[in-house]
């Protein structure tokens, strides 16, 4: 019966299964030659082992430099988000609130448009700008969102509330409500002309935040 052939796999398995083996033999580290990926020339083993270990040290570098970016990134977010909000402790009369949430929004973080209408407000103010003009459709829509809407500008009807519709190539649509479960009570939309500002599947942690504190701030204006 013919012996069967030694095979790499067998070799690897040898060598994974007998550690001491080149404590034994250690003039093979220094005999074996392998040809390297920087220029195909002949380099030893333990060369060899130290190009890769430089390589995957610099694969965690640029994953350690990534981190930091979006650390850094996330903190900015941060703090516009504490100076956003300071400004909505600030508004002293419940019906400036909208108007400063706007434009303060647009102001901190740079939101080329940005709207808000609201439903269900205090009779008292039942009249103003901002409650006025949400269709059936919107006030469904908002209800239905559990998280805030990220992308093109698909035509919904809230779109026409900014300044310049035809120029919103990408939005969000963040749904206003009092708690989780309940309903909407409005919405505020963010537009720019940049169709990857707002992208599907980005994350929306700051704008759920934003949503929650703007939840809670026009919690002022409503019929409660």
């Amino acid at each position: 019966m013919q012996p069967q052939p030694i095979t790499e796999e067998d070799i690897a398995q040898f060598l994974i299964h007998t550690p001491d083996f080149f404590e034994r033999h250690a003039d093979l580290l220094g005999a074996v030659q392998l040809t390297s990926p920087h220029g195909g020339r002949a380099v030893s083993l333990q060369e060899r082992q130290a190009e890769m270990l430089r390589e995957k040290i610099k694969v965690l570098e640029l994953r350690l430099m990534e981190m930091m970016r979006h650390g850094n990134e996330n903190m900015l977010i941060a703090d516009k988000l504490l100076r956003w909000s300071r400004q909505l402790f600030m508004v002293a009369r419940p019906v400036d609130l909208p108007a400063v949430l706007v434009s303060e929004m647009k102001a901190q973080f740079s939101v080329p448009q940005a709207a808000l209408k609201l439903w269900d407000v205090a009779e008292v103010y039942a009249d103003e700008p901002f409650a006025q003009g949400a269709s059936d459709d919107v006030k469904s829509l908002a209800s239905s969102l559990t998280a805030p809407y990220c992308g093109v500008n698909a035509g919904f009807d809230a779109v026409q509330w900014l300044d310049d519709p035809e120029a919103a190539a990408s939005l969000t649509l963040i749904p206003l409500r009092a708690g989780a479960a309940s309903p909407a009570f409005g919405l505020l939309v963010l537009a720019s002309p940049d169709s990857q500002r707002y992208q599907a599947g980005m994350a929306t942690d700051f704008l759920e935040r934003i949503g929650e504190l703007a939840s809670a701030a026009l919690s002022r204006v409503r019929d409660t």
